[in-house]
């Protein structure tokens, strides 16, 4: 593996002495600042309408600088690793310091903790067996029901080095690989078209996902959903019981309620969550978690990328909030500890706070209860996009995989659902929740201020009472 070592400095000529002497002057009377090197490896294949449609590959490199005084932060970045751009960027950032005489915050908390293996993912299997991989997925999933009429599907691999360089000599290192398969299947029958998906990764190589074993579970799973949709029916609507299947609809919980427990919005009390810790902000039960810690999960990082190591932090414990997650600037300004969750998109990103991998823990209840407890709702496996709104905490989700509940048992599947709701609101009516916590199969993206960094959800069955859903039934 080619050290951090080589990538920066013995293969650009840059000095390390000299660039700590850069970093040394440029952040002397900030509170805090580092300079933060990356070098990124990308490639992707797409695969659609029998043949290889794409596949790319890119190597991308490059700094920022930044400098932080009070609620000020200097930053500029360049694609140049050189000396001469960071003494460029030096300057621009020294004017956050004007007026400002500030003393530099400590450096983060050293960890041993290693998540993930250093190697690169795209050295993990020929190029080859990644193209044979589309061709295999695509073949398998036709075969498997004559009603399947288009199959995409993607493969993406990552492998970015990040340093992060403080004052005084103290540096931060990670090697982070990431892997994602995509499937998407169209079927047909009697002229109606419905789709089906299925996603996975993780920080791992690429052996695992070329396995038979997992792909053609994954096809299976995609066609499974599009047959399913095409027996659908139009969605009723109305305010009724919910009833959220585990795993992937805790993206739900990550829009509606995480977002509004990142550190900054509560500092700029921008928040529906601002000025509540220690009290009562959902239903008895309800305990939810970020935790970057989980091994090889695609949301989970060894350091953030302000070098502090991640953690397990609990943000709502027993309904009661607890806590915020924190980046080290909005830490310090709230009199608070950092959590690790300080990310960015890239070098050429500020530095914002952020989710990792969160998710709702277990309760005491199993899948059937809570089904078989509802008199007349919907059971939402699910969901495609969504959004939200931080400081009023509305929401809206569509489903794509949903079903109509009735007696206690699961009816017909539904089509076109939306859920429509307040987070706040929403995590008080939280009646039931299952002993079958999931995290997702590994396909989270966030998008927050422009920014998209992986992340990874996950919930148990729940049952929420009262929500509204939005349906295209007569």
């Amino acid at each position: 593996m080619t050290s951090p070592d080589n990538l920066f400095f013995s293969q650009t000529g840059m000095q390390r002495n000299r660039v700590q002497s850069l970093v040394d002057n440029a952040l002397k009377g900030a509170d805090d600042g580092e300079l933060f090197l990356e070098y990124r490896q990308t490639e992707s294949f797409s695969f659609d309408d029998n043949r290889l449609k794409a596949a790319t590959y890119d190597t991308s490199q490059g700094f920022g600088l930044r400098a932080v005084a009070g609620e000020a932060t200097g930053y500029a970045h360049a694609s140049e690793l050189s000396e001469a751009a960071i003494a460029r960027a030096a300057d621009a950032v020294s004017v956050v310091k004007l007026g400002h005489s500030g003393v530099l915050a400590g450096g983060p908390a050293r960890s041993n903790i290693h998540l993930y293996t250093d190697d690169s993912p795209l050295d993990s299997a020929p190029f080859e067996a990644k193209v044979k991989l589309m061709g295999e997925i695509d073949a398998y999933a036709r075969s498997r029901d004559p009603r399947v009429k288009q199959v995409s599907c993607s493969l993406a691999g990552e492998w970015q080095v990040v340093e992060i360089i403080r004052p005084g000599g103290e540096t931060y290192r990670d090697v982070r690989p990431l892997v994602r398969v995509s499937v998407h299947i169209v079927v047909e029958e009697n002229g109606r078209q419905e789709t089906g998906y299925y996603g996975g990764g993780g920080r791992r190589a690429y052996t695992d996902y070329i396995d038979p074993s997992y792909w053609k579970a994954g096809v299976d799973e995609a066609l499974r959903s599009a047959l399913v949709n095409l027996q659908s029916v139009p969605a009723p609507a109305g305010e009724m019981t919910v009833v959220l299947g585990p795993g992937w609809p805790g993206i739900l919980l990550h829009e509606a309620v995480g977002h509004g427990l990142e550190g900054d919005f509560n500092r700029k009390k921008t928040s529906a969550f601002a000025g509540l810790l220690g009290q009562r902000v959902a239903a008895p039960g309800v305990t939810v978690v970020d935790d970057g810690t989980i091994a090889e999960r695609r949301g989970s990082l060894s350091i953030d990328d302000e070098g502090t190591p991640t953690s397990s932090t609990v943000l709502i414990k027993n309904g009661v909030l607890k806590g915020y997650m924190q980046d080290r600037m909005n830490a310090r300004l709230m009199g608070m500890t950092p959590t690790g969750n300080g990310r960015r998109e890239s070098f050429a990103s500020p530095i914002m706070p952020r989710m990792t991998n969160t998710y709702m823990l277990a309760g005491k209840h199993t899948p059937e209860e809570i089904l078989a407890s509802v008199k007349d709702g919907i059971y939402a496996v699910q969901f495609g996009g969504g959004q939200v709104d931080i400081t009023s905490g509305k929401f809206v989700f569509s489903c794509t995989e949903a079903y109509r509940i009735r007696d206690g048992k699961v009816g017909e599947p539904i089509k076109g659902a939306t859920l429509i709701g307040n987070g706040p609101d929403a995590m008080t009516r939280v009646s039931m929740i299952g002993n079958d916590m999931k995290l997702d199969s590994g396909i989270g993206t966030c998008g927050k201020n422009g920014q998209s960094v992986p992340v990874g959800v996950g919930q148990p069955t729940l049952r929420i009472d009262a929500l509204t859903v939005g349906g295209t039934a007569a």
